[in-house]
């Protein structure tokens, strides 16, 4: 605990009025609502601060996981020996002349879809439902309905493990599905640049509420769950492979397989880390039975 320690007394140090909150729950902050508590939880207010945390911690020998809404993490239950860094007070969204949004890394992508609306700028419509921050959209190449964020994004600012802080290209960001080059890398992604195209706002507007509507009326959006539990397997559907082979409604403890979109695991009330640790491999086990196709999870997990 002295390491986790020193990190607080070092950050407090150089931001006295820093927000922070020990042996914080990690259930609070993820949408599967599910997670044991963290020795410390920072929630900075500022690039320049998270910029500080993460030199600190690597000064300090301490990794952090830096989390945005949390929409795409399973983490484990229990006493958990690793520092959270939360981003959601780094939300600014700017809007330029050229079609250009700057958001920072902890902006919710809905939030940031409707700017650019609010705007006059199209191509961001696909990410309105999507609810999770930028920085974790853009790690994960997150998409939907057509589009992904390789589509817009134009370049991203990141601190890497050196401790600079460097822009990358779109180029340099080496996209792929549901992948880019930050879910291998130690960076944190700091902000993103995106660009879009001049749009009628009713039009705009229009299309964000059809593909809401779409989305309500598909999935088990009054049910805690991180979203789509697989990635999109090549050749298929990961919830039509899960359908197929019968388990739309199985379940383990508290977790199951959403009766309404059998691509999600959702918590139907208590579920664990274990629950949906095993109902996710046993749907691996089954499609593979059934199907010789192997499904990877699409969700983070973590401290398995």
């Amino acid at each position: 605990m002295n390491r986790f320690k020193d990190y607080i007394d070092a950050h407090i140090k150089e931001y006295p009025t820093a927000r922070y909150r020990e042996n914080e729950p990690m259930s609070e902050y993820t949408s599967f609502r599910i997670g044991g508590a963290v020795p410390v939880m920072f929630l900075p207010d500022s690039e320049g601060e998270l910029v500080s945390l993460i030199r600190t911690a690597s000064r300090l020998g301490v990794k952090p996981l830096v989390i945005g809404k949390g929409t795409n993490l399973l983490v484990r239950d229990g006493e958990l020996s690793m520092p959270v860094i939360q981003t959601a007070g780094l939300n600014a969204v700017t809007v330029f002349e050229n079609g250009e949004l700057e958001c920072a890394c902890g902006a919710v992508l809905a939030s940031s879809a409707t700017a650019a609306m609010k705007a006059g700028l199209s191509g961001l419509e696909f990410a309105h439902g999507i609810p999770g921050s930028v920085g974790g959209a853009v790690l994960m190449n997150a998409g939907a309905y057509g589009g992904e964020m390789k589509d817009v994004v134009t370049s991203v600012r990141a601190i890497c493990a050196d401790g600079d802080v460097r822009e990358f290209s779109r180029e340099d960001c080496d996209f792929s599905y549901r992948h880019s080059r930050f879910s291998d890398a130690d960076c944190v992604i700091l902000s993103a640049k995106l660009k879009l195209c001049a749009g009628d706002v009713n039009e705009i507007k229009a299309r964000m509420e059809e593909l809401s509507h779409r989305r309500r009326a598909s999935q088990p959006l009054n049910m805690p769950s991180a979203g789509s539990t697989f990635k999109r397997p090549v050749g298929g559907y990961a919830a039509a492979l899960i359908d197929e082979a019968g388990l739309k409604g199985f379940s383990i403890g508290g977790a199951q397989v959403s009766e309404k979109h059998a691509g999600f695991v959702v918590n139907k009330g208590g579920a664990t880390f274990d629950d949906v640790c095993r109902i996710i491999e046993h749907i691996q086990k089954t499609v593979y039975e059934a199907s010789g196709i192997e499904l990877e999870p699409e969700v983070k997990i973590i401290g398995r």
